[in-house]
């Protein structure tokens, strides 16, 4: 593969420079933010172009094209997206998680670019450098969506001329089997004994959701905002209706059914919480933590550290109030590693689940549990029974 040109430092200016097809092309000064967009945006159109200079290296750095800076659009796009996709506790969605991945590689790329020069194939350019990094095929066309949504909600805003939106959509999603873009692997249920295994290796808060989580199929992201105040504990089996879920926005009702084990797996956290209070929460995993490092401290306590001295004073991350998607899922892949079992994720107990309800009640029962509205969309989680279909044919083929 031909050697890649190097970002460089001409000294005796102090300008970057990077020379293309025996020219030199300096990219401002050297070290700032501006030369580096600059100098990656060059590459990837010379090697897309066939290692061809594009037209605009030739002019000088400070004399760019007129009009608003994508990183001004897409700082204003962040400032609404922060606002809009919040739940009713006040927190970020994880849409938000998305909307931050999306945008990485357009600012890496394009972000002193006028916005209203943006079109397809610089587009077509930052959907390759999400290939590059080994982003499957699905999660591309998904962060280039919102890269799209970002242009949409720029015109109606009045940022950009909505031609630019319009230009945009004619980009086609990649196809399977016609792109570099490796397949999404499929997701597949966990084996219990992997689930056991972190046990040791996870807090007491983690582990209530893992069981929960197994137990009832549900979202991690439904039970990690669990509180008192969300669950009717008349009956034998209590119902759980969470603050927000991933169709609320569609006005549609989430129930999540907790039976006796269930129920037993989040009686320790129940007693003497406040009901608006979130059940699982990390700053008290912290502090349980602490405490039984302290109970099997053996230097005794008028030797070395006293309890809290070697606390940072200002800690750049403090433990929050509850977990979010995320966190419970590094935490179970953190507990995998010491445990040294395979990998395993949150969302593979919601599938473990699915595939025993199918086996053992059939596919309406657990549509009903995993709340969905189609039998179709439960056929995506639920592995279908092999053994049972080798077992007939066993015996009637």
């Amino acid at each position: 593969m031909p050697r890649i040109p190097t970002y460089r430092h001409h000294k005796p200016t102090g300008q970057a420079l990077v020379e293309l097809a025996g020219r030199r092309i300096y990219l401002g000064a050297h070290g700032t933010p501006e030369s580096r967009e600059r100098y990656e945006r060059l590459i990837a159109e010379y090697l897309h172009n066939g290692r061809r200079v594009p037209d605009w290296a030739t002019r000088r750095p400070d004399a760019g094209d007129s009009g608003v800076r994508l990183v001004n659009v897409m700082a204003r796009y962040w400032e609404h997206a922060q606002a809009y996709y919040t739940g009713p506790d006040g927190l970020p969605t994880s849409t938000l998680q998305d909307v931050c991945h999306a945008l990485r590689p357009l600012r890496k790329l394009y972000a002193s670019t006028a916005a209203e020069q943006f079109g397809p194939k610089k587009l077509k350019l930052v959907r390759d450098l999400m290939v590059e990094k080994g982003w499957n095929r699905s999660t591309v066309n998904k962060r280039v969506k919102w890269i799209v949504r970002m242009f949409k909600w720029a015109a109606e805003s009045e940022l950009v001329p909505g031609r630019v939106w319009q230009d945009l959509k004619a980009v086609e999603s990649l196809k399977r089997g016609r792109c570099p873009a490796p397949e999404p692997g499929r997701v597949r249920p966990v084996p219990v004994a992997h689930v056991d295994a972190i046990q040791s290796h996870v807090s007491p808060q983690v582990w209530a959701l893992v069981q929960l989580q197994l137990l009832t199929g549900a979202r991690g992201g439904e039970l990690v905002i669990m509180r008192p105040i969300d669950l009717d504990m008349s009956g034998e089996v209590w119902l759980y209706r969470p603050l927000q879920h991933k169709t609320a926005y569609r006005g549609e009702e989430r129930v999540i059914y907790l039976g006796p084990q269930a129920q037993a797996a989040i009686q320790p956290f129940l007693a003497g919480r406040p009901t608006h209070a979130y059940l699982f929460s990390p700053s008290e995993a912290e502090q349980d933590r602490r405490e039984r490092n302290h109970a099997q401290r053996v230097t005794p306590l008028n030797c070395g550290n006293r309890p809290g001295t070697n606390r940072a004073v200002k800690p750049k991350r403090l433990p929050r109030d509850r977990y979010d998607s995320q966190t419970y899922t590094r935490a179970i892949v953190r507990g995998c590693a010491k445990a040294d079992v395979p990998k395993w994720t949150a969302h593979q107990l919601r599938h473990t689940r699915a595939t025993w309800l199918r086996a053992r009640y059939g596919i309406e029962v657990a549509r009903l549990v995993l709340g969905h509205n189609a039998p179709q969309t439960t056929e995506l989680y639920a592995e279908h029974d092999h053994e049972r279909a080798m077992q007939v044919m066993k015996e009637v083929g």
